[in-house]
């Protein structure tokens, strides 16, 4: 098969799995009382048509592709690290106490934040790289644990004045909140059109083409590939699978904890107002890693699916104005990251039916 007849049977079959889908979901709204035009309708709308909306779906899908990234560099290496929900919390903590605690003028305290977010984020993913590579303990596993882990010691944290806690003048009695960011020391959201984003989208674009380049044309990434391909090989070529590997759970953590601090300091959306608190992360992480897995663990593909998973999360408000429960908006998603997922799945299989058809003819 030809390379452009390949490339017309993917995009056949991916816009065939979205069509699907999208009619599948269509036959459950009118299944539940509601009507499909409409829902579909404010879905665009509140995502992009609106004023002010796309901003705001660009603002959303920062941290989604921040984590989606992280998670395209541990899988790479071949490591399955599903505890971006707490990489990120630990994160954002990190970058609330130092933020606070260093202090400084805005431009070097947004620094400070990052750093410092990006720093706890690898620090969290770092105790699942030493229990799977010093103990064995497989970081599925790990990396899932120390999520309830991370929410008990953010709960902790935030029940402390000398940690996370606000001061109580800067509270109500049974608030349980960080102080506020002060003004000069946000990050910079600009006006384009009317419509407000934070200038972290900038960082996040050049971060997945930075990610994209070193994964495809450095050493460094060549030999992260070869461990995720065949960790055996890798070893016998001098490629250490503790190294890279504990490296690349770092990273991903970073990636995670500086997400965090980007929703830390970006504020607005459905992140707090310039504060961490409970909830604070909004199940981001695991959106996050669900980019991931439909951009199939490629970092430029991951843009265009933190995209449209943002705009599923800012489109979901207006869905209510239909008459039609906003989590609906749930089931769309869940519907359009299976149909992603066929195209892969069915080429795979095929490929490997006819590659043992082939073996079979040659014997």
């Amino acid at each position: 098969m030809t390379r452009g007849a390949r490339l017309t049977e993917w995009v056949a079959m991916y816009v065939a799995s979205i069509v699907a889908a999208l009619v599948l979901a269509s036959v459950i709204i009118e299944a539940t009382g509601g009507d499909w035009w409409p829902v579909m309708e404010a879905l665009v709308d509140g995502s992009i048509m609106a004023p002010g909306r796309w901003g705001e779906t660009l603002g959303v899908a920062v941290p989604l592709l921040l984590v989606a990234l992280g998670t395209v560099i541990s899988a790479k290496a071949g490591l399955i690290n599903i505890g971006q929900e707490g990489q990120l919390l630990i994160g954002a903590a990190f970058a609330v106490y130092f933020s606070f605690l260093i202090g400084g003028p805005g431009p070097l305290n947004l620094v400070i934040i990052m750093l410092f977010g990006a720093l706890g984020g690898a620090v969290w993913a770092s105790v699942a790289g030493l229990l799977r590579f010093w103990r064995g303990v497989p970081e599925v596993l790990s990396t899932l644990l120390l999520v309830t882990v991370s929410a008990q010691a953010i709960g902790y944290g935030l029940k402390q004045d000398w940690l996370l806690l606000a001061p109580g003048g800067d509270r109500g009695n049974r608030n349980q909140v960080s102080s506020q960011l002060a003004d000069d020391n946000r990050i910079p959201r600009p006006d384009i059109f009317g419509n407000e984003f934070p200038i972290t989208v900038y960082l996040a674009l050049a971060m997945a083409l930075m990610v994209a380049y070193v994964l495809a044309r450095t050493v460094w990434g060549f030999r992260l590939r070869m461990l995720g391909h065949n960790a055996r090989a890798a070893q016998r070529a001098g490629v250490s699978s503790t190294a890279y590997g504990a490296s690349a759970l770092a990273i991903g953590g970073a990636f995670a904890g500086l997400a965090g601090a980007a929703m830390f300091a970006g504020g607005g959306f459905s992140f707090g107002n310039f504060q961490l608190v409970p909830g604070f992360s909004d199940n981001i992480g695991w959106t996050g890693l669900l980019v991931a897995l439909v951009a199939r663990e490629r970092a430029l593909p991951a843009v265009v699916a933190a995209f449209v998973f943002a705009g599923l999360r800012t489109g979901a408000g207006f869905v209510n104005s239909t008459g039609v429960e906003s989590r609906i908006t749930d089931v769309v998603q869940g519907l359009l990251v299976l149909a992603l997922l066929v195209p892969p799945a069915v080429i795979f299989l095929r490929d490997r039916r006819r590659a043992r058809a082939a073996a079979t003819e040659r014997v």
